[in-house]
């Protein structure tokens, strides 16, 4: 009789194009990104990583935010409990391209930040509020101090 295997989180990265594709690449692995996506995650459910143009990440944000430019990253949480997540997240990686270069940062660190940050997002974490902001970023420094990164706060 086969045993009953646990659920696992299951994650699946998606590129706008080949390009765009090549450029995660040269950052990080798909086997790293997904390590960053579990240092952030419940142990199950669905994940689904995006990343894109300008044109695309504009036309989300304008849709769903109603804001007329791309932004870095937007997550769009289904479920979540707390062993278990279902989300997309949308990855812009010109505006993490721009944003890395003016803070003085890798491209790779910067990504793995706003992974884990869009990660934390789909288990409803925000930083609407002052309390809600250093919270969700105590969170983020923890799992990136702990994935080898330094704090993304500090001024470079």
């Amino acid at each position: 009789m086969p045993s009953l295997s646990k659920s696992k989180l299951m994650i699946e990265l998606q590129f706008a194009s080949p390009a765009i594709e090549v450029l995660v690449a040269t950052q990080a692995s798909t086997s790293l990104i997904k390590k960053w996506v579990k240092a952030a995650s419940p142990p199950s459910g669905q994940l689904t990583l995006r990343f894109v143009n300008l044109v695309e990440g504009k036309k989300l944000n304008c849709a769903f935010r109603k804001k007329d430019a791309a932004t870095n990253v937007l997550t769009f949480p289904y479920e979540f409990t707390k062993s278990n997540v279902h989300a997309d997240i949308i990855f812009c990686l010109p505006v993490l391209q721009k944003e890395a270069k003016v803070q003085g940062k890798t491209l790779k660190a910067h990504l793995a930040h706003l992974v884990v940050h869009g990660c934390l997002h789909a288990q409803a974490h925000d930083h609407e509020t002052k309390k809600d902001a250093e919270k969700m970023e105590s969170s983020e420094v923890q799992i990136l101090k702990k994935l080898g990164f330094s704090n993304p706060y500090l001024d470079t």
